[in-house]
């Protein structure tokens, strides 16, 4: 599959050690969820969470979100909406989230 050149892939990262608080399945079943009902009217096509195999100080969970074009990750994060996203992140962790755009090779 050849993706959209468009396309923006944003990464939200959480940096901690193995004893910060992340709850893993609250991320998954619910905020990643809310993540996909309040920002796919943007243009958010797809959100994932990957973490990583072994406990590590770091990255200690990543969320993929694709999005349609720029436009859409942009009104995205700067809808009404987002304050909700936003305000879940306390429910599942202490860590604040640092968000990187991907740029292609």
């Amino acid at each position: 599959m050849i993706p959209d050149s468009d396309a923006i892939v944003v990464y939200v990262t959480y940096q901690g050690t193995p004893q910060s608080r992340f709850d893993r399945h609250y991320y998954i079943d619910h905020h990643l969820p809310l993540v996909m009902k309040a920002w796919r009217p943007y243009g958010l096509d797809h959100a994932a969470a990957f973490f990583p195999a072994t406990a590590q100080d770091g990255t200690i969970a990543i969320c993929e979100c694709r999005f349609r074009n720029l436009a859409a990750a942009d009104a995205a994060f700067g809808s009404a909406e987002a304050s909700a996203v936003m305000a879940d992140v306390h429910h599942f962790t202490d860590l604040v989230p640092e968000r990187a755009r991907a740029v292609p090779l």
